[in-house]
């Protein structure tokens, strides 16, 4: 297939055209409906503003339509001897309409073509991370509402530290989520503003309306400088992988908690033995292969923002080649963001818990800190408590009764406020959604 900038019949290099095309035909089946949406939008603005007719628009909105028709419904086939989508689908408007077809790039460049694509595809994106993150999310709520009373031991430096519960546990997590979808609102406010009109990054001397786009589209706002415009390319990508490592970082930390509650010198928790593997030569092995893999994909995720950055940061304003690059650092993640969420929501609700972990006598230090309120609610001062205390666990005297725990403040043992840490999250979920 011809390319949209040739200007004669000269065909390029195959091995130039190989390495300059790399592997964008493998992503932008993804991008495919939305490089339509986007030229439909433009479209009907030539129109408006009398860059085109009406019967033009007509014409072109009419195969337009037939092709994301087939998109959704899954007979459109990306053409290997396009150079992208773009291509394929303006060579489509051609075949189909001749003279009329070659108008649909009036006013309007590759670069801010893919730019579109890329932010529609994002935000549509986020929202389905949102929706995967929100069943894991009520998940964890239902767990630390259900296992509120059950007691666990708390940890510092990975040694016995103070009363905890699976209600503490669980919520923790579900108010991780909620910083992590408060972060990946804010980053679809930055991507949700419209690129298209910003043609090569330099605007057009035709008379174009982006307000038009921009809501036949629905962005909520537009880019509004050219030149910035055309600089969102890999910024967008950028911010979505940090606010993406930060939500796999909170899945790769509770991946990590249920490996090591799982293992039998902690056993706090089992798994049905189908949520296990085994070992080739030990017949009582049961692995957390699920949650280790969790973790390393997770692992993986956090290094985005840091290949993006050096992917960009070193490139001045203006468009660079240099960016085709983030979508085969990105698409594959995000995939992988997505599984993740899948397989947590899918196995967590097998999770069994084990209940009296507490009584058990290695345990008994985690209540010298409950010891010494008790003796600075009878009179003392905290620093006469901790020093008898202490002296008490030394001389192997201390004991202390596990029916005397008291936790009332807000984000306690006692006070879990899981229906405050609910209703944040679905209001910036609803926000995320809509």
């Amino acid at each position: 297939m011809k390319k949209i900038w040739q200007k004669d019949d000269l065909a390029t290099n195959i091995l130039v055209n190989n390495f300059t095309v790399g592997k964008d035909l493998d992503f932008d089946e993804r991008l495919a409906k939305y490089d339509v949406k986007g030229s439909m939008a433009h479209c009907k603005m030539l129109a408006e503003t009398g860059i085109i007719s009406n019967e033009e628009s007509e014409q072109m909105l009419s195969v337009l339509n037939d092709i994301l028709n087939k998109i959704e419904d899954g007979s459109f086939e990306i053409d290997k001897d396009a150079e992208d989508i773009h291509s394929q689908i303006e060579a489509i408007l051609i075949a189909e309409l001749g003279d009329t077809g070659k108008k649909i790039h009036t006013a309007r460049s590759r670069n801010d073509q893919v730019l579109l694509d890329i932010k529609l595809y994002l935000l549509d994106e986020i929202r389905e991370i949102t929706a995967l993150t929100d069943e894991f999310f009520q998940i964890l709520i239902q767990l630390a509402d259900q296992h509120k009373n059950v007691l666990l031991p708390g940890y510092t430096h990975l040694q016995i530290a103070m009363p905890s519960s699976f209600g503490l546990w669980f919520g923790a997590y579900a108010e991780a989520l909620l910083d992590d979808v408060e972060m990946l609102f804010s980053i679809k406010n930055i991507i949700n503003k419209n690129p298209l009109g910003s043609a090569a990054g330099y605007g057009s001397s035709f008379p174009i309306n982006r307000e038009s786009t921009t809501y036949n589209l629905g962005f909520q706002s537009m880019n509004y400088n050219s030149v910035y415009a055309q600089m969102t390319r890999g910024k967008s990508e950028k911010l979505l992988a940090m606010s993406m490592a930060t939500l796999a970082g909170t899945l790769g930390k509770f991946a990590y908690d249920v490996c090591l509650y799982l293992n039998q010198n902690f056993d706090f928790i089992s798994f049905p033995k189908e949520f296990t593997t085994g070992s080739s030569i030990m017949p009582h092995k049961k692995n957390p292969d699920i949650f280790e893999l969790v973790r390393a994909r997770c692992n993986r995720i956090q290094s985005l923002p840091n290949e993006l950055i050096l992917l960009t940061n070193n490139l001045p304003s203006g468009y660079h080649r240099d960016v085709q690059l983030t979508k085969e650092i990105l698409f594959p993640a995000i995939d992988s963001l997505k599984e993740c969420l899948e397989i947590l929501s899918y196995t967590l609700p097998n999770i069994q818990v084990k209940d009296g972990i507490l009584e058990d006598e290695k345990y008994k230090y985690l209540f010298s800190v409950e010891k010494i309120n008790e003796e600075v609610k009878n009179g003392s001062s905290f620093r006469d408590a901790y020093v008898k205390v202490g002296q008490e666990i030394e001389n192997n005297e201390f004991d202390f009764e596990l029916g005397n725990l008291d936790h009332t403040h807000q984000g306690s043992i006692g006070n879990l406020c899981l229906d405050k840490i609910e209703y944040q999250f679905n209001k910036l979920k609803n926000k995320l959604l809509g």
